[in-house]
């Protein structure tokens, strides 16, 4: 499981041109499921994602957690984040999941990431052309993988 956190000051994902998630203060979390994964990179990331220090204490300092500023979520799948460039310069897929076992794990990673913070969880829509707008906050960008812990 790869995701990319984005924190920012506001975000959404619109689907048709209709916004169907959105959040002010809070983490957009870019979403890829790989085909070895399961509900053990589920807990994994949700634990990093619930006690991660990406926002400014009263001194400026990254020392507070998302819980600690009452931030919210938008958590988008993103199949591309597993892609491959290593041959040519048409990206390659085949470490994604399948559609079916990828929506399964998506959709368990935002009930447990609503049940284990209490906090907003908004989402895109599994499968959709989305667009995401974000206004980026620092900017502050992470990228974290369930298979590779030392990334």
């Amino acid at each position: 499981m790869r995701i990319v956190i984005q924190r920012v000051k506001q975000a959404s994902v619109s689907v048709d041109q209709k916004i169907v998630g959105q959040i002010s203060h809070g983490m957009l979390v870019l979403l890829g499921i790989e085909n070895r994964d399961n509900e053990s990179d589920i807990d994994y990331i949700v634990k990093k994602l619930k006690g991660l220090r990406i926002f400014n204490d009263e001194e400026g300092k990254m020392n507070l957690n998302i819980e600690s500023v009452k931030g919210s979520f938008l958590v988008v799948s993103q199949f591309t984040l597993l892609a491959s460039t290593k041959k040519g310069n048409r990206p390659s897929y085949t470490r994604s999941a399948s559609p079916n076992i990828a929506q399964q794990l998506y959709e368990k990673f935002i009930v447990k990431l609503k049940g284990e913070t209490q906090l907003d969880v908004a989402s895109g829509v599994f499968g959709a052309d989305m667009q995401v707008c974000l206004n980026n906050d620092g900017p502050v960008t992470i990228v974290m993988d369930s298979q590779a812990k030392e990334f």
